[in-house]
């Protein structure tokens, strides 16, 4: 039997609404096993982001628990989502984070660098003998920012001469950094390097005084060093550093001031200037130094960590300008607040001190360039000699703290034999 056009038709037009409909079904499926399989992804990405290990992040406004903890770290965490950032700012990740070891802590520059370490986020140790309390108070230092700093400082106690203690305490903690700050001898280092053979940088307080002398001021990082300076163990651990392929940062020192200055400099001016006495200064008077500012120099050694271009260098650390003896002894006059001083030259030969010490300085031009350090490290000095100096007398000496008696023993035996004192003209700008 033969359909009719008419029926033909119309079995043609429910098949094609049936095909239609399959296609439609078929499509409902395929979008189910898309939000089916987009689930499943979704369930895998909080099961990955669960297992990341936590985000360590500098925040101002976190505050830790730590104390006192012998040999025992501690990590602040949290969670928190990625802030969007301009083009172009400064990326900061979780890696920047270092566990940093600090040498030392408690005397002068390490208190000032620990304070700045603490601030941007890293974990920080200090490795002391225990003798001198672990944390003090700077002057003008507000109650609120010591307490926020001395809880999140962790203590290692020992003594670094114990290298047995030193390789087993340090390689049980693994630090990422090293600050040496009251290293003298290159057998205190070995252990350390030893116990940290993953070490990231070993940086290191040298001194400006293992250069030889010359002719040709102010000293450069390549000029000749001598081997018998008075600071020659500092320039064997230099030595010692780089024989070890290991990646070391050498900071080198000029004369340092400052509050809390534990070597009296600017100090032994003050003391005479208070008493209103007489400034005895060695021969003319013109010789030329230079004196960097603790806060100038902590900031540098915060410069060089995890600098790519500080990697196996030495650089000079101090003040932009030089100064001459008189122009110094002026220069803590004007930064105390105390008249012109009266300054007495004297020729140090015609003299026995025996070990007492007449004069702070050595009597030689002494000076380095830091053209190296304001080049590479993105670093100068924020201080000129007279801010520095009135820092340094407005935070301690002028508040009545120092950290030797005054001694006038040696100025008496110059002023007694000087029947007619020679008064310094010369004038020096600092």
């Amino acid at each position: 039997m033969i359909d009719d056009p008419l029926s033909l038709s119309r079995r043609n037009y429910y098949m094609e609404v049936e095909i239609v409909e399959e296609r439609e079904r078929e499509r409902e499926r395929e979008r189910e096993r898309e939000r089916r399989g987009e689930r499943r992804n979704m369930a895998r990405l909080v099961l990955v982001q669960q297992r990341q290990p936590p985000l360590h992040v500098k925040s101002s406004s976190l505050h830790s628990s730590l104390s006192e903890i012998n040999g025992t770290s501690l990590n602040i965490s949290v969670k928190r989502r990625r802030a969007v950032q301009p083009k172009g700012a400064l990326q900061v990740t979780a890696s920047s984070a270092k566990k940093i070891l600090v040498m030392g802590g408690t005397r002068f520059i390490d208190v000032f660098l620990s304070r700045l370490l603490v601030k941007d986020g890293h974990q920080m140790t200090l490795f002391t003998g225990g003798k001198a309390p672990i944390t003090t108070q700077l002057p003008g230092e507000s109650d609120q920012e010591y307490s926020e700093f001395s809880s999140k400082v962790l203590h290692l106690k020992g003594d670094r001469k114990d290298f047995d203690f030193v390789k087993t305490s340090l390689s049980a903690e693994g630090f990422d950094v090293v600050y040496d700050i009251n290293g003298r001898e290159a057998v205190e280092a070995e252990p350390i390097l030893d116990a940290l053979p993953k070490l990231e940088q070993y940086i290191y307080c040298s001194s400006a005084e293992v250069y030889l002398k010359t002719d040709f001021p102010p000293h450069f990082e390549t000029d000749a060093v001598d081997p018998q300076s008075k600071h020659k163990g500092k320039l064997e651990t230099e030595n010692l550093l780089a024989s070890r392929g290991v990646n070391y940062t050498s900071i080198r020192p000029v004369y340092i001031y400052g509050p809390l200055n534990n070597n009296p400099v600017e100090e032994w001016f003050f003391h005479r200037l208070k008493a209103g006495r007489p400034i005895p200064v060695p021969n003319s008077g013109i010789q030329i130094t230079q004196l960097g500012h603790v806060k100038d120099l902590a900031k540098a050694f915060v410069k060089v960590l995890g600098n790519p271009k500080a990697s196996k260098q030495v650089y000079n650390i101090s003040g932009s300008k030089y100064v001459t003896f008189d122009g110094l002894a002026r220069a803590c006059a004007k930064a105390g607040g105390f008249p012109e001083p009266e300054i007495v030259h004297y020729n140090p030969e015609e003299f026995d001190f025996g070990k007492k010490k007449a004069f702070p300085f050595r009597d030689q031009h002494f000076f380095a360039s830091i053209e190296k350090a304001t080049r590479e490290l993105d670093w100068k000095p924020e201080f000129d000699l007279v801010s520095g100096l009135t820092d340094s007398y407005e935070l301690d000496f002028g508040r009545g703290t120092y950290r030797e008696e005054p001694d006038f023993t040696t100025d008496d035996m110059i002023l007694d034999k000087s029947e007619s004192p020679v008064i310094s003209t010369f004038s020096v700008s600092v």
